[in-house]
């Protein structure tokens, strides 16, 4: 309990990495989302927690709860679910159909090698703090489309309805970094979970974490700081890499055209820092909260 996946036994020197997300129309995307980005986002959701584990996908089910039969809008959910199964060679293998409330549930499993799975708690002093990509893009997306922000950055907008599972970075992981977890709700509190199952603190730098050029404006026009470290729904990977290991782990990151970014370092006091113009803030887990 507790990490991304449940890690089952099932052959030698394997071990099944098993997912499950259930989406609701409402709460988890706009009801009038187009189906083709809806059925790319449920797969994608679930893949993110196999990459967080460093597990190769193999097969996925699906749930569907629908309020009605509208059959131009399966063949469009199908399109955009089943091109992500194409591209990483993912079998749907089985699930449900029933009349209820728009809701969408994927369990997802795959493979990893037994003793390579990356854990939440595997975190050790020393370490370096890595993301693999941009912070805050999804959440400012999601502010656009909530008409929040007066312009829009269709990179942003796209970030939020069709993120990318970080599945090949999350392979590239394996044997070299100690602990990972995908960025779903939020830098702050997602990389605070490493921490307490690992029992050590950490701190980052403002000007490490890497944003895009649409989040840097949104930050000086409103001063909004926060939302890098509290937006979710980005799905980068957060991961912990011991010095020793980061020239091989940027030799294989090159090969595959993988950018990644040191933000921090993970240190014995419990607790996440921020180092900001000179000050050193506690930040407190905040993010998307559930309940």
């Amino acid at each position: 309990m507790g990490d991304d996946c449940a890690l089952l036994a099932c052959q030698p020197d394997q071990v099944l990495a098993a997912t499950i997300d259930t989406l609701v129309s409402g709460v988890h995307f706009f009801p009038q989302i187009d189906p083709v980005s809806l059925g790319h986002r449920a797969l994608a959701v679930a893949l993110s927690d196999l990459a967080a584990m460093a597990a190769d996908p193999a097969w996925v089910l699906l749930a569907l709860t629908l309020p009605e039969v509208d059959v131009a809008w399966l063949q469009d959910f199908a399109c955009g679910f089943l091109a992500l199964t194409e591209r990483y060679c993912v079998d749907l293998v089985g699930g449900n159909l029933t009349r209820g409330p728009l809701t969408i549930t994927v369990q997802a499993l795959g493979w990893v090698p037994e003793q390579q799975a990356l854990k939440r708690s595997a975190a050790k002093p020393g370490d370096w703090v890595c993301v693999s990509g941009f912070l805050g893009e999804a959440g400012l997306g999601l502010k656009m489309l909530l008409g929040e922000v007066d312009w829009r950055d269709e990179r942003a907008i796209k970030h939020f309805l069709r993120p990318q599972p970080q599945v090949e970075f999350g392979l590239a992981l394996r044997g070299l970094a100690h602990a990972c977890i995908d960025v779903s709700d939020g830098l702050a509190q997602d990389l605070g979970h490493v921490l307490v199952a690992s029992q050590v603190g950490a701190s980052i730098d403002w000007e490490a974490l890497p944003l895009s050029q649409a989040v840097r404006r949104y930050i000086a026009e409103t001063g909004d700081w926060h939302l890098p470290l509290s937006a979710g729904d980005d799905y980068k990977l957060c991961f912990t890499v011991p010095p020793q290991h980061v020239a091989q782990l940027e030799q294989r990151l090159q090969r595959l055209g993988l950018a990644w970014h040191r933000i921090g370092e993970i240190e014995e006091n419990s607790g996440l820092r921020l180092r900001k113009d000179g000050r050193i803030i506690s930040v407190p887990p905040i993010g998307y909260r559930h309940f």
